[in-house]
C-alpha cells in the first residue's frame, strides 16, 4: 500500500549559513524557497521503496533542526518511543540524532561537507530509521548544503617566473591554481591581477579532462635592460556572498634568451597500481622535451606544490621522471590520487602535466559484522518466528570483494533471515525448551567473494530463561506409610519427594494437604505435612480398635506464576499395638460369689462344664487367646480347652472330690508382651440327676468349631448395634426378671444370641430346658452369663435361678418329697455363640 509523505521546505538568503532546516544561497535566489517533495512508496512491510530526503547546511550548530521525522513517516510521538526508534549510519560516525520525544531529526555534532564529500558535487549522508515490533526501516539521505566557509588558496604565496626577454607577446605561462574546497557557486570563479600592469593578464580556462588551468599571459615584449623585475599579486575570488579571495604574489624576473621551455608528451598521464603494492614500486614515467640545447635544455622532474596530501604517498626521480610508491596505499581511503608534475630547464622555463594515479582494490579487508540488538536471555516460550539480534555486515573493498554472504551453523532451532539491504535478522526457527537445552552458542560467518575469500565470525550466546510449564512429580505414584497406634503427637512417620524441573522459583516445590470433601475432613485433622520437606507427621495419638487407616492426598506446588500442581494419594495404616487384655464375657465376673455350674456326679470323663468366653480388643496375633487352668480345687479333675475355653471333666466324679469346686482359668493373648485375664467359677457335684437327663458328651469337635465361627462372623456384623441395643437389653432383661418372679418360672432353651438381645429362644444341644439371662452392662465391655438349675416338664413352674448360690439350698421348695425333687444335672453345652472381638464404649 503507497503511502504519501509532505514535502519538507528549507530557505535560504543571502549571506547567512545554512541553520535550522536552511540551506545558504547566492543574492539572485535571496527570494527563492527550496522545496525538496518527498514522495514515497511502501512497497514490502519492512522497507520503505524510496529514501526520505532531507538537506541541511554544513556546518551548522549541535541541535539544529533538520526535520519532523515522525511526521513525514506517518507515526505520532507515542510509536517512536514504544517501537524502539533508532538511527542506524552506514559509517562509523552518526552526524544526526532523533528525538524520540519530539519525533525531531536534529544535527548531532558540526558537520564540515569538505571533511565529508571533498570536491564532490553532491554530499549525501545516508542512514536508516529502524523501528521495532514489527521491524520496519526507513531510508533516509540528508544532503549537506556547501556554505562558502573556504577561500581560495594558492599552493605557494610567492611564485616567481623566469622569463626571456624578447619573449613573444602571446607567450603563456602556466601556474598552480588556487584551490577552494568549496563547490558548485562557491567555488573559484575567477582570477585577477592587482596592481594592473601593462605587460600581464591571467587567463582561466576549462580542460579537456576536466579541472581548470591559470596561465600567465604576456602582452607586450620585455626589455631586460628596461625592467629587469616585475612584480604584482594574483588574486583568486569564488562565488560566495560575500565573495572570498585569496592572494599570491607573482614575482617576474626577466632572463636572457631561452626561448623553448619543456614540452610534455601528454597533458595528463593515467596509472594504476595494487593498493598492497610494495613501497618503491614504479607506478609510471612521465617524459617532457625541450628543443634547447645546453644548459637551457636540461629537464628535471618535481612535483608541483599542492593542497592535498596525496603526493606524499608518491615520489619522482628529477632525472627519469618515475613516479613511485613511497608507502602502503588504502584503497578504501582513496581510490585515486592526482598528482601535479612540473619538468624545469636549466633556463628557467618549465612545464606541468596532470598525473591520476587509480588504487585498484585487492581483497584485504574482512567483512565486518556489526550487531545493532540482541537479546538474551530469552524466554522459552518464545515462538518460533521471535527476532533475537539484529545485525548489519558490511567490507570495505570494492566489487566482488565487497559482496558479503552471512550463514549460520548447523542450528536448527535458529536460522538468519535477511532483513534489509545488509541487515540480518536472527530469529528462532523452533520451539525452545530449557529443561533440554538452557544454553545455544551461535556462530554467524559473514564471507566475502573475493580469492581467497575473507571470513569473520561472530559469536552469539543465547540464555534460555525458565517459564513455569513443568509441574511437580512425585517419585511414587503412592505412598504407603505406618505408625503404630498409641503414637507420639506429632510423630513423623515418613516424607514425600517431588521434584520440578524447572529452574529458580519456578523450581521451588512446596507441600500442603489438598482440600478435602467434607465427608473426608477427619483425616486431614489427624495429619500435617512440612511445606518445605514433605515431612509427614500424625499430630495425635491414634487408636488402632478406632481408626484402622488414614488416606490424605499431599499436594506439591511450585513457586511459579500462576503455580503448577501435582497431587499424590498417602496411606498411612495404623499398627496394632497389644494394649487390650482379654475380657471375659462368661461367666460373669462381676457378681460375689461367683455363679457356680451344675455338674452331676455320675458324669464321664469329657463331660463339659462350662465354657470360659473371653474377647480381645486388639487384632492380629494380639487377639488371639488360649485359656489355662491357673488353680481349681481337684486340680485333676478338670481340663480347661486352650483354643476353645471349654471346662471339661478330666476324669469321672469321685466320692473324695468336694461337692464344692473352684477354678481359676488364665485367659491369655498372643502379644509381646502377653496381656491376661482371669475367670472365678464355681462347679458344685450333685448326685440324682437321672440319665435322661445326662447331657451328650460326645458332641463333635467339627460340628462345634464350625458353629462359633458361623456365629462370631455374626457377632462382628452387628457389632456395630451392640451400644444401641445394649441399653434397650438391660431394660428388658429388669422387666423380664420381675415378670418371672410374679408370673413363675419362664423356660428358654439354648439358643442364637442375636445382637444386644436379651433373651432368645431356640432348640441348643442340652437335653433339657434351661433359663439363660444375659447382663449387659454398658461401659464395662462384658458380658454376663448365668446358667440356671434346670426344670422338669413334670414340675409346676418355678422360678428361674440367679446361679448366685450353692445348690437345692434356696432353689427347690422344702415342701417338695425328696422323690418329687430334680436331681441336679449338669449344664449343657453351651451353643456356639457369636462370640468375637466386641468393643465396648
Amino acid at each position: 500500500m503507497a503511502a504519501a509523505f509532505p514535502c519538507g521546505h528549507f530557505r535560504g538568503g543571502p549571506g547567512r549559513r545554512g541553520g535550522r532546516g536552511r540551506v545558504s544561497a547566492g543574492p539572485d535566489m535571496a527570494s527563492a524557497r527550496q522545496v525538496l517533495c518527498l514522495c514515497v512508496l511502501l512497497s514490502v512491510p519492512h522497507v520503505r521503496s524510496e529514501p526520505i530526503r532531507y538537506s541541511v547546511a554544513e556546518e551548522g550548530e549541535s541541535g539544529s533542526l533538520v526535520a519532523h521525522v515522525a511526521k513525514d513517516v506517518g507515526l505520532d510521538v507515542a510509536q517512536l518511543r514504544a517501537r524502539d526508534a533508532r538511527l542506524l549510519s552506514d559509517g562509523s560516525r552518526q552526524y544526526f540524532r532523533l528525538d524520540r520525544s519530539t519525533g525531531r531529526l536534529a544535527v548531532r555534532e558540526r558537520i564540515d561537507r569538505e571533511e565529508i564529500c571533498g570536491q564532490s558535487v553532491t554530499c549525501t549522508v545516508a542512514f536508516e530509521l529502524v523501528l521495532g515490533n514489527p521491524l520496519q526501516f526507513f531510508r533516509i539521505e540528508v544532503a549537506v548544503e556547501d556554505i562558502n566557509d573556504h577561500s581560495p588558496v594558492f599552493p605557494e604565496e610567492q611564485v616567481t617566473f623566469k622569463i626571456v626577454e624578447m619573449s613573444e607577446p602571446g607567450s603563456r605561462f602556466p601556474l598552480e591554481g588556487a584551490r577552494d574546497l568549496d563547490v558548485g557557486s562557491n567555488s573559484l570563479q575567477a582570477y585577477s591581477i592587482a596592481p594592473e600592469n601593462e605587460y600581464f593578464s591571467v587567463s582561466f580556462r576549462s580542460q579537456s579532462r576536466g579541472g581548470k588551468s591559470v596561465e600567465l599571459v604576456l602582452e607586450k615584449p620585455l626589455d631586460r635592460e628596461e625592467q629587469p623585475e616585475i612584480a604584482f599579486n594574483l588574486i583568486a575570488t569564488d562565488g560566495g556572498s560575500p565573495p572570498r579571495s585569496g592572494t599570491a604574489q607573482i614575482r617576474i624576473v626577466v632572463l636572457d634568451i631561452n626561448d623553448n621551455a619543456p614540452v610534455f608528451t601528454q597533458e595528463v598521464y593515467d596509472g594504476q597500481v595494487l593498493e598492497n603494492a610494495a613501497e618503491d614500486s614504479v607506478v609510471l614515467r612521465v617524459v617532457a622535451t625541450d628543443a634547447d640545447v645546453g644548459a637551457n635544455g636540461e629537464i628535471r622532474y618535481s612535483f608541483g606544490q599542492a593542497v592535498g596530501h596525496s603526493h606524499s604517498a608518491f615520489k619522482i626521480d628529477p632525472v627519469s621522471g618515475e613516479i613511485r610508491v613511497t608507502q602502503r596505499l588504502d584503497f578504501e581511503a582513496a581510490e585515486k590520487h592526482e598528482l601535479s608534475v612540473r619538468a624545469s630547464d636549466g633556463g628557467g622555463l618549465s612545464a606541468l602535466c596532470k598525473v591520476v594515479v587509480e588504487v585498484v582494490d585487492v581483497n584485504d579487508n574482512a567483512p565486518e559484522l556489526v550487531v545493532s540488538s540482541f537479546s538474551s536471555p530469552l524466554a522459552e516460550s518464545a515462538l518460533p518466528g521471535t527476532v533475537v539480534g539484529l545485525f548489519v555486515v558490511k567490507d570495505r573493498d570494492a566489487g566482488d570483494n565487497g559482496k558479503v554472504v552471512c550463514s549460520l551453523e548447523d542450528q536448527p532451532s535458529f536460522s538468519l533471515r535477511p532483513a534489509y539491504k545488509n541487515y540480518y535478522e536472527l530469529v528462532t526457527a523452533s520451539a525452545l525448551d530449557r529443561e533440554e537445552r538452557a544454553q545455544y552458542v551461535l556462530a554467524v560467518t559473514a564471507a566475502d567473494a573475493g580469492s581467497p575469500p575473507l571470513t569473520t565470525t561472530q559469536t552469539f550466546t543465547v540464555d534460555i530463561s525458565d517459564v513455569n510449564d513443568n509441574a511437580p512429580v512425585f517419585n511414587q505414584t503412592s505412598y504407603t506409610m505406618y505408625v503404630r497406634e498409641n503414637n507420639e503427637p506429632a510423630a513423623l512417620v515418613g516424607a514425600v519427594r517431588a521434584a520440578d524441573e524447572d529452574v529458580g522459583p519456578n523450581s521451588k516445590v512446596s507441600y500442603s494437604l489438598a482440600p478435602a470433601r467434607p465427608a473426608e475432613r477427619a483425616p486431614r485433622s489427624y495429619v500435617s505435612v512440612n511445606s518445605e520437606n514433605g515431612k509427614v507427621f500424625v499430630l495425635r495419638p491414634l487408636d488402632y480398635e478406632q481408626v484402622r487407616q488414614l488416606e490424605v492426598v499431599v499436594s506439591a506446588a511450585d513457586s511459579g506464576s500462576p503455580p503448577l500442581s501435582a497431587n499424590v494419594t498417602v496411606r498411612i495404616v495404623v499398627v496394632d499395638e497389644n494394649d487390650n487384655a482379654p475380657v471375659v464375657l462368661h461367666p460373669a465376673q462381676d457378681s460375689s460369689p461367683p455363679s457356680s455350674e451344675l455338674v452331676p456326679t455320675s458324669a464321664e470323663a469329657g463331660y463339659l462344664v462350662t465354657k470360659v468366653v473371653a474377647v480381645d480388643a486388639d487384632s492380629g496375633q494380639n487377639s488371639w487367646l488360649s485359656y489355662h487352668l491357673l488353680k481349681a480345687t481337684e486340680p485333676g479333675l478338670f481340663a480347661v480347652g486352650a483354643q476353645t475355653g471349654e471346662v471339661r471333666l478330666r476324669r469321672p466324679v469321685s466320692e473324695r472330690d468336694a461337692v464344692k469346686q473352684k477354678l481359676v482359668v488364665l485367659v491369655r493373648d498372643n502379644g509381646r508382651p502377653p496381656l491376661s485375664a482371669t475367670a472365678v467359677l464355681g462347679a458344685l457335684l450333685l448326685d440324682g440327676f437321672s440319665d435322661a437327663h445326662m447331657p451328650r458328651s460326645g458332641l463333635a469337635p467339627e460340628d462345634e468349631g464350625g458353629s462359633l465361627t458361623l456365629y462370631l462372623i455374626v457377632s462382628l456384623a452387628l457389632v456395630s448395634l451392640l451400644f444401641l441395643a445394649s441399653a434397650a437389653a438391660f431394660v428388658a432383661c429388669k422387666v423380664c426378671k420381675r415378670k418371672a418372679l410374679k408370673e413363675g418360672t419362664v423356660l428358654y432353651g439354648p439358643g442364637d444370641f442375636q445382637s444386644g438381645v436379651a433373651h432368645a429362644a431356640g432348640t441348643g444341644t442340652l437335653p433339657h430346658a434351661y433359663c439363660y439371662e444375659v447382663s449387659l452392662t454398658t461401659g464395662s465391655g462384658s458380658s454376663e452369663f448365668k446358667f440356671l438349675k434346670p426344670v422338669l416338664a413334670s414340675l409346676p413352674p418355678q422360678r428361674c435361678g440367679t446361679g448366685g448360690g450353692a445348690a437345692g439350698e434356696e432353689d427347690f421348695p422344702s415342701g417338695l418329697p425328696p422323690a418329687e425333687q430334680p436331681r441336679p444335672q449338669s449344664h449343657g453345652t453351651l451353643p456356639a455363640a457369636p462370640f468375637g472381638k466386641l468393643a465396648f464404649d
